[in-house]
């Protein structure tokens, strides 16, 4: 059996050279010195390795065209096997490449492993850094949401803003006028077709050089001994490399990306956000008004990548120890500082209205088409924790399973069996629910809708809408609109009130309708602020009618 394998193992070999050069890289000597703080180049080559893979996957369901890209992600979040995983490890993996990548550079920039002859090597990383958060802008735009679309709408403005080239980088990302097809069809040519085989290319040439050059020695290295590649380094990468996929996987388990709902032109106040690794560059533009914007969007960050690429011709001076390298730790500290401080600044100066709690589209949504008393009928259900003996959907609880056998009863035998259970059914151990008759009614009326199809609606409802109901429907609000078809036309149909008010105008006009509306017969309502607030969330969440 060995014979037959060491002449399989020679015929490939001889044809191909690749055992050859696998063992001439695993067996490549390194300095002494190398270690634990050297993992971060593997860690993101594997990081780049996980988002091809995802891409694909998502790719092979996914529409890339304005709208049919939106409800093809939705396909992929809600009824795709392994969907939502996917695009958990691809939305995380981009963030954790971005992390990996800023460290790998914080470490090589620390240790002076730039220096001559690895000049080349620091500038091809810098580009790949670029690669890596050009990414991050072009996959921005590709779900299609309110978020991206407005997003997207600042980044080619921003664009726009270049000296000299500003009018032709607008033109290239298809910004003039709105953002539409010719835009998400150059943002995902980016993204699909150019970015990833780039990447490879320079991820292949940054490896090349790396091997050329060696692993640069840290200071006295010359005098000891060197070890080999494998095993020792490659112990401690596939340590690396194992702890990065099970960080990535838990936060695609167990954090959910929000998607938004779909992308809406008209929406002028709405707020956009860029991703966390952009907030400190939102924040910078803030600093600058008027003629001095281009300074903020283009001249500061222009700046900061030429100072990248030009540190090794900076500091030209020998190789020290990296606990000597004070100017340096300094350096990163105050850079890291400025960071933070900017990030943290953009995150408490949003405003209110953008850090509300939205839909989140990438799970089942049925709860949508309940009309306001069957929403409220969700909050009591969940007040009155029914689910504690009946299961939903699921089966085996104490209690029947109430969305197969709802349907069965009619509201009447239902409310009679809320208030008195042992009088309707003897032996009974469910006690009495102590709700008021429209109470109960509202209990009675989301129980009659419920079916083996629309049971994930009583665990996806947001506490935010489920509570706006119960605020609409304590207050009479469906004396006078309509939702959801359910209500009377004595005032405008409230389905769709995002395209035609403001939030500030929609809780003003609960608290003085004559002053905004003359003529209204609307009563005021003094309403505390938490049911202000989920009442008009609620009344902006709903979908058009």
């Amino acid at each position: 059996m060995r014979q037959h394998w060491n002449r399989l193992n020679e015929w490939v070999d001889h044809r191909t050279g690749i055992p050859t050069a696998a063992r001439k890289f695993l067996y490549e000597e390194i300095p002494a010195s190398s270690g634990w703080h050297q993992v971060f180049g593997s860690v993101a080559v594997f990081l780049f390795l996980v988002q091809a893979f995802t891409g694909a996957m998502l790719a092979f369901n996914y529409a890339p065209t304005p709208g049919d890209a939106y409800n093809s992600l939705r396909y992929i979040l809600t009824e795709l096997t392994g969907g939502r995983l996917m695009r958990g490890l691809h939305h995380w993996g981009a963030s954790m490449m971005i992390v990996v990548v800023v460290l790998h550079m914080i470490q090589v920039f620390l240790y002076g492993a730039y220096k001559k002859p690895r000049e080349t090597t620091w500038m091809v990383g810098v580009v790949l850094l670029l690669l890596t958060l050009a990414y991050g802008l072009t996959g921005y735009l590709l779900p299609w949401d309110n978020r991206a679309y407005w997003g997207t709408v600042v980044t080619t403005k921003i664009a726009a803003q270049a000296p000299l080239l500003g009018p032709y980088l607008t033109r290239l990302l298809g910004g003039e006028g709105s953002i539409g097809v010719v835009t998400f069809a150059r943002f995902f040519g980016l993204h699909v077709l150019l970015l990833p085989p780039a990447t490879a290319m320079l991820i292949g040439v940054h490896i090349y050089l790396v091997r050329k050059h060696g692993v640069a020695p840290a200071p006295g290295d010359e005098l000891v001994p060197a070890k080999k590649f494998y095993p020792e380094q490659v112990f401690k990468d596939t340590i690396a490399i194992f702890a990065a996929f099970a960080i990535l996987f838990t936060m695609a388990v167990a954090a959910r990306v929000p998607l938004e709902q779909l992308a809406d032109p008209s929406d002028t106040s709405y707020i956009p956000r860029p991703e966390w690794y952009f907030l400190f560059l939102f924040q910078t533009l803030k600093l600058f008004s008027g003629p001095l914007e281009v300074v903020g969007a283009v001249v500061l960050p222009g700046l900061a990548v030429v100072a990248l690429i030009m540190v090794p011709f900076i500091d030209r001076g020998q190789m020290i120890k990296v606990t000597r390298r004070t100017f340096a730790a300094g350096f990163v500290a105050l850079a890291a500082l400025g960071w933070t401080g900017l990030t943290a600044a953009a995150v408490i100066t949003t405003p209110k209205e953008a850090r509300e709690v939205a839909v989140d589209y990438s799970a089942p949504t049925d709860w949508m088409q309940l009309s306001p008393e069957e929403m409220a009928g969700v909050g009591y259900f969940r007040r009155e924790n029914c689910v504690s003996c009946h299961a939903v959907g699921d089966g085996g609880s104490i209690g029947p399973d109430l969305a197969q056998t709802a349907i069965r009863r009619n509201a009447a035998w239902m409310i009679q069996h809320f208030k008195s259970p042992a009088g309707v059914r003897p032996g009974t151990s469910m006690p009495p629910i102590q709700l008021s008759d429209p109470q109960l009614n509202s209990l009675a009326a989301f129980l009659l809708k419920l079916n083996t199809d629309n049971a994930m609606a009583l665990f996806n409802a947001p506490e935010f809408m489920v509570q706006g109901a119960l605020v609409y429907q304590v207050n009479g609000c469906s004396d006078c609109h309509q939702v959801n078809g359910i209500g009377t036309q004595i005032g405008p149909n409230l389905n769709g009130l995002t395209r035609r008010r403001s939030r500030s105008w929609v809780q003003e006009h609960f608290l003085d309708p004559a002053k905004l509306s003359p003529g209204s017969i609307m009563p005021a309502y003094r309403l505390n602020q938490k049911d202000l607030e989920n009442l008009t969330a609620y009344l902006f969440a709903l979908p058009e009618s």
